[in-house]
This record gives structure tokens, sequence and C-alpha cells, in this order.
């Protein structure tokens, strides 16, 4: 039961309990409210019944949002080389068909963060356009992505391609059990020469890191320049 303070000095009690008699033996959800104006005695029951289509809905929902949550677990984990975080998006038997690189979650892991490492500097994981097909505790996604990195040696990197991936929640988890990486298009851009005034102002706010100490993993964020 939550309790919540309702404008006009309400106070609202939700009771939340399973209603068998569906037919076909499924079971609507009751939601009970309790009315309650401070000041007064009397009180008013009632409860509303969310039906079974509804709630196989927001029982869909739930689980989309948690594979994208899986996935946005995978993209800022590679750009801020947090090993762990970044591996709680796959199972730990899952497999990861890079075309570049194959192999086991954790070996796959170590491999993209040591390459890029090795090569770049900074870069970003995008994803965007998404599909998933929700079958019980397994799912199909269609992710596309945009790849950019700032090479050590020559001009940024630009690749688009998607991630085609088999989830599964085991546990309540969902996560990555195996993964198929179609890389569509590969090249390089060359970046914009500003001058050097706001290329400093662009530069002032952070730390951008790839580690811990980047400011997305400050706690709570307050000034966000970098000090001189």
């Amino acid at each position: 039961m939550a309790q919540e303070g309702g404008g006009g000095g309400r106070d609202i009690a939700f009771m939340n309990n399973w209603h068998p008699g569906l037919s076909g033996g499924a079971s609507p959800w009751s939601l009970g409210i309790r009315y309650s104006k401070k000041g007064e005695d009397r009180n008013m029951d009632r409860a509303l019944t969310i039906d079974a289509e509804t709630l196989a809905f927001i029982r869909q929902q739930k689980d989309r949002q948690e594979i994208l949550d899986c996935l946005h677990r995978y993209t800022r984990g590679v750009d801020r080389f947090d090993r762990e975080l970044m591996l709680s998006a796959y199972h730990p038997d899952a497999i990861d068909q890079h075309g570049v690189a194959e192999g086991v979650a954790a070996d796959f892991v170590d491999w993209a963060i040591g390459w890029h490492g090795e090569f770049q500097t900074r870069h970003q994981h995008i994803i965007a356009n998404q599909t998933i097909e929700l079958d019980g505790d397994v799912a199909h996604g269609e992710t596309y992505y945009i790849f950019w990195g700032e090479n050590r040696e020559g001009p940024p990197s630009l690749a688009f391609g998607r991630y085609v991936d088999r989830f599964e929640k085991r546990n309540g988890r969902w996560a990555i059990a195996h993964r198929v990486c179609v890389n569509e298009k590969v090249g390089t851009f060359n970046a914009v020469p500003l001058p050097p005034e706001w290329a400093a102002a662009l530069a002032a706010t952070g730390p951008c890191r790839r580690d811990r100490q980047d400011i997305s993993y400050a706690r709570p964020l307050a000034d966000g320049r970098i000090q001189p």
C-alpha cells in the first residue's frame, strides 16, 4: 500500500490485490482506492479494475523498457570503459558476433575496451530505431546504431549498422543471450576547424573521460565547469 498527499488536503491510499473471476481463468488487477479528506470523518472506498488486455500491455511495456535499459548499459559501458556495466548487458554465456571479433561476453567486452583504448581517444555508440518482438521470456530485437570515434591516427571514424539480438529474461533479468552486429557502412569524416575561443568554450564542461571520473557518474550533479 502506498500513500500520497493529494491537493486540497486529501490522502489517497492505494491497495493492490489480485481478484479472480474473468472467464478463461484470467484475473483482472483490482486497484482499491481509499479516499479521505483531512478534517472530515467520512471515507469513501471504491475499486478500479484493470482489464486483462491493459495489464498485458503494461507488462509488455515493462519488458520493452528493461530491454532498452539493457542496450543503454552496453553503450554507456563501452563508451565509459565501465567493464562491469557493459558486461551486465549480457548473460554470462552470451555470444557476441561483431564480425571483427567474436566470443563469449566477457572475452568480447575485454576485446572491445582494449581495442577502443588502443586506437581511439574517445567515441560514442548511439542507438536509434528499435524493433522488439516479445515471446514470453525470450525477445528478438533489431536496433540501428551509429558509431563515432576519434582516432589516434587519421580522421575520425563514422559507422552505421544494426544490432540483431536475442534477449532472454532469466531470474527476472533481461539481458543479451546472442548478438550479431551487422556492419553496413564504415568510413571517415573531416572535423570542422573551430576558432580557438569557441573550441575552448566547447571543451570547458565535463570532464569527459572513459572511466568513472566522467561527469555522468557525479552524484549529485553540481558544477559542470572544468577547473583550470
